[in-house]
């Protein structure tokens, strides 16, 4: 934790979706760790650092909320895409939302708020101006003047998220009083390997998620 972050974020809503489900989207009841990376690689990222997710504190009670939504049920083929990148005519990319338009039940979470501690590893790509200081004050600046490459979101593009840095020094707020096994929970997706889906037993102890590092006998597939 030499280079450790932590990072608060909140919303109205969030849905961190369960991949055994399907049909309709229902959200775990805490954000994912692979959600909190997305956040974090939304303010800061390059191929020389790696973000590890250490905890996440929930500030706010896990509550749930019913919504129906529209839907886009389809999307354009990918050799399609390949072939008009190829031959520079984008005509056929077409792809009419009235025809393709579904209503989908979702059950998400309302009014969020989390504390994300992280810290990063410089990876193999890293060259020699890469230092793990340099990319600490790139992320710190960045994320006190609220700046990002994309709006990050809590888990789904819909639900945009608010973050603000807290300081070195300053106190973590309080987590909710609560204890509670959490079943599997997604942790990542193996990018490096077989692009298989990771899953780690979730344990809410006093509102924090402890999540196992990489490589830990914890994470299975």
């Amino acid at each position: 934790m030499s280079y450790g972050i932590r990072l608060n974020v909140s919303g109205d809503r969030a849905c961190f979706t369960r991949p055994e489900m399907k049909v309709e989207r229902v959200s775990y009841d805490v954000m994912t760790p692979s959600a909190a990376r997305g956040i974090l690689e939304a303010i800061h990222w390059k191929p020389a650092i790696r973000w590890i997710i250490d905890e996440i504190h929930v500030l706010e009670p896990i509550r749930f909320q019913s919504i129906r939504r529209n839907e886009v049920g389809a999307k354009v083929p990918v050799n399609k895409i390949r072939a008009a990148m190829k031959s520079g005519d984008v005509s056929d990319l077409v792809l009419v939302v009235e025809d393709n338009r579904q209503q989908r039940a979702a059950t998400v979470l309302s009014n969020v708020e989390y504390v994300i501690a992280a810290h990063f590893e410089l990876t193999g790509k890293a060259g020699p101006d890469d230092t793990e200081g340099k990319h600490l004050d790139i992320f710190n600046r960045r994320a006190r003047r609220g700046q990002c490459f994309h709006q990050p979101c809590l888990g789904t593009r819909e639900f945009p998220a608010r973050f603000e840095l807290i300081e070195p020094g300053e106190p973590t707020p309080v987590a909710i009083d609560e204890t509670r096994d959490l079943g599997f929970m997604l942790w990542d997706i193996d990018h490096g390997g077989d692009r298989a889906s990771l899953f780690f037993r979730a344990r809410l102890e006093n509102g924090v998620l402890m999540v196992p590092p990489p490589g830990s006998p914890e994470i299975r597939r």
